[in-house]
Order: structure tokens, then C-alpha cells, then sequence
């Protein structure tokens, strides 16, 4: 095993824990905050869509287009917003994490081993020293909002999944 098969090994079990998260949500169920002031998981789902594609452009992959206006939507500012009418719809969501999960593989498939060690982008640099690191933070991020996933599922009634 090489570290290319770690960040991909990394990428497929965060996606997994995201999906099996999500999978038996409704669409309404999306807007459902744990407590006030959190974000329901409409909102993290998009931004994490969008934040995957920023991230992945920065190290110069190809991350597959959002829909017009969906990384506004999915904004610090649009946190706050429960109108339904704002978001998308699960199925939608689910797309995207699935279009994000495939970019992100072919960006670690794409990036020469010697060049994971390279200094990751500028402006995640605290966060992300190096491309390998960046590339795990593309898997990893969805994987922290999962957790915040959990208070809403147990506010909702549904079984515990790991």
C-alpha cells in the first residue's frame, strides 16, 4: 500500500459515512437543526460540494460543475436561511457528493506520488501543509460535518449507524 491508496482508501470511507447518514433523510428532514444556530444538513451538504470544488481547483483538478449559483447558496451567509425553496433536494446532494468523492479519486490518481509532498495551496496551508494532506481534507471535511449529523438523526429518531 502507497499513500495514494491511503487518500483513496480515506475518500471512499468518509463518503460512505456521509451516504449512510443521509440515505434514509427526507428532504424536509434536511432542514432539521440539532439546536438553534447549527447548520442543518442541507446547508453543510452544499458547502461541502462547493468547498470540495474550490479545493480541488486550488490544486488544479477539475472538481465537475456546480449548478449556477449553488456555492452561494451554500454561503456563510445563507447558513441561517430554513426556506426550503433555498436548497436542494437530497437526491441533488447526493449527486454532488458523488460527483465530489469521483473528482477528488481522480485528483489523487492524477497527482504524481513525488508531487504529494508539495506545499498545499496558500490559503489552507495552516490546515493543509502539503498536497497530500489538501487531498485528504478533501475526503476528511465531509466526514467532520457527518458528525454533526448525528445530534440531528437522534433528534429525529433514527438508529444509531456506527
Amino acid at each position: 500500500m502507497d499513500a495514494k491508496d491511503v487518500l483513496r482508501q480515506l475518500v471512499e470511507s468518509c463518503h460512505l459515512v456521509v451516504r449512510s447518514y443521509v440515505e434514509d433523510l427526507t428532504d424536509a428532514d434536511l432542514l432539521v437543526r440539532s439546536v438553534p444556530g447549527t447548520n442543518h444538513i442541507a446547508w453543510q451538504l452544499g458547502h461541502l460540494a462547493a468547498s470540495t470544488s474550490q479545493m480541488l481547483s486550488m490544486l488544479g483538478h477539475d472538481a465537475g460543475a456546480l449548478p449556477p449559483g449553488f456555492a452561494e447558496a451554500h454561503s456563510a451567509q445563507s447558513a441561517a436561511s430554513d426556506d426550503p425553496a433555498r436548497f436542494s433536494s437530497k437526491a441533488e446532494y447526493l449527486s454532488l457528493a458523488d460527483q465530489s468523492r469521483a473528482a477528488t479519486l481522480a485528483a489523487i490518481e492524477a497527482t504524481p506520488e513525488a508531487e504529494l509532498d508539495a506545499p498545499g495551496p496558500e490559503p489552507f496551508r495552516e490546515i493543509a501543509p502539503s498536497v497530500a494532506s489538501m487531498l485528504a481534507l478533501a475526503g476528511t471535511h465531509w466526514l467532520m460535518h457527518a458528525g454533526q449529523f448525528v445530534p440531528i438523526r437522534r433528534k429525529l429518531g433514527k438508529p444509531p449507524l456506527f
